[in-house]
């Protein structure tokens, strides 16, 4: 595995197997990295993160995937703008998505939903060859590990 890091360490780039497997790994590389940069898995935005990698590698995994060719996942932070870049490359090159087009009993076919609804912002971009699908989202201000996250409360029994 050839991961590429820029320095300083705000970038993370790798190319994964389009297969579930490389699905599974782009969302635990993408909860590793956001660890390294000071964001805490059990943080809001790497739960969105991994959420929105997970959907968008099962994307290019289930409807990109070209025999023979990997997806790409790129994760970068972008100070200037206080916002977390995520991209999927595949090698399909057809950008046509697909959004919910099917009965609400489906099981399948909400993941750009999803995505539409956590990302600040997101789209898709030609590549010489195939597309990548991007999204940015607001940082928020770190947790410092080990900060204890707030529950909420449950009701008590009723009476």
């Amino acid at each position: 595995m050839n991961v590429e890091i820029s320095t300083p360490t705000t970038e993370l780039v790798q190319r994964l197997s389009a297969t579930p497997r490389g699905a599974r790994l782009a969302r635990r590389l993408t909860g590793a990295a956001l660890a390294t940069w000071g964001y805490p898995h059990e943080g809001d935005l790497s739960h969105t993160a991994q959420l929105i990698v997970a959907e968008l590698a099962a994307n290019a995994v289930t409807h990109g995937r070209v025999p023979g060719r990997d997806f790409e996942l790129r994760l970068g932070l972008l100070r200037e703008k206080n916002t977390l870049r995520i991209e999927v490359s595949d090698a399909r090159g057809d950008r046509k998505l697909r959004f919910l087009d099917g009965r609400p009993e489906d099981e399948h076919g909400r993941g750009l939903v999803v995505v539409q609804v956590l990302a600040s912002l997101w789209g898709v971009s030609e590549r010489d060859v195939g597309k990548t699908v991007w999204v940015e989202l607001s940082l928020s201000p770190r947790q410092r590990p080990g900060t204890p996250r707030p529950c909420p409360r449950r009701p008590g029994p009723a009476g």
